[in-house]
């Protein structure tokens, strides 16, 4: 079942005199509970589509749906409600506040959703359950990663979007933070969208999207992908 569908999907933007495509007439369909990896080269427009779905940008033209409803019509009071209920946002830069705990910094999600999960249960899960009473500056980078994934998790979105998640980190780090996103597809039935240019993670994938100077290249359904064990880091 599709969770997300772009139907004619462009976004154009003003840069002087000239006009940029940053996307032009994608058509994209993402079902639920899949780990899905974009793959291109910078300026490909892979965060551009990111930052769409997510309701941080909206397009030019076409439609975004989300479970049937398009979000390119959303107003900025639907569209805060959509960011806060339905997606998960991790980065490459970790957006923690320096003065909040670990517990802290996750127990921020109770103030904007509805239907949070336990913070305690997703620091289990990220494997930080013993330092709940660190402040960041006292973790590790991929610590500090997973941290920033157990808030997104707290949150209950249905869609956790991923730009270069482990971008910052080594790959020993980077694979224990992608096997955690991984288990959020298979036990938890999240929807996983992971932009990158690390093609090992795409090893992972149920499905690979290829984007190249604002088009879909290509998209490879993987009906057998790898484990992170069984990917070469």
């Amino acid at each position: 079942m599709s969770i997300i569908e772009f139907l004619k999907v462009s976004r154009i933007y003003q840069v002087g005199d000239h006009e940029q495509k940053a996307l032009d007439n994608i058509d994209l369909e993402i079902e639920e509970g899949k780990f899905i990896v974009i793959l291109g080269p910078s300026g490909a427009g892979k965060s551009t589509l990111l930052n769409m779905l997510g309701g941080l940008d909206s397009p030019t033209s076409g439609k975004i749906l989300v479970e049937g409803n398009d979000i390119a019509n959303l107003n900025n009071d639907e569209l805060a409600d959509y960011r806060a209920q339905t997606v998960g946002f991790v980065f490459q830069s970790y957006n923690l506040i320096p003065t909040l705990t670990v517990f802290e910094n996750v127990a921020l999600v109770k103030e904007i959703c509805k239907n949070h999960l336990p913070v305690k249960e997703m620091l289990n899960e990220v494997g930080l359950i013993d330092h709940i009473d660190k402040f960041p500056s006292e973790l590790s980078g991929g610590e500090q990663q997973r941290v920033s994934i157990a808030r997104a998790l707290a949150k209950n979105p249905k869609i956790l979007l991923c730009d270069e998640p482990t971008g910052a980190l080594d790959s020993e780090t980077g694979a224990m933070v992608l096997k955690v996103l991984l288990n959020m597809a298979r036990t938890y039935h999240k929807t996983i969208i992971i932009v990158t240019h690390n093609q090992n993670i795409a090893k992972m994938a149920d499905q690979i999207i290829r984007v190249k100077s604002g088009h879909i290249k290509e998209i490879i359904n993987q009906e057998n992908p790898l484990s992170v064990e069984e990917v070469e880091w």
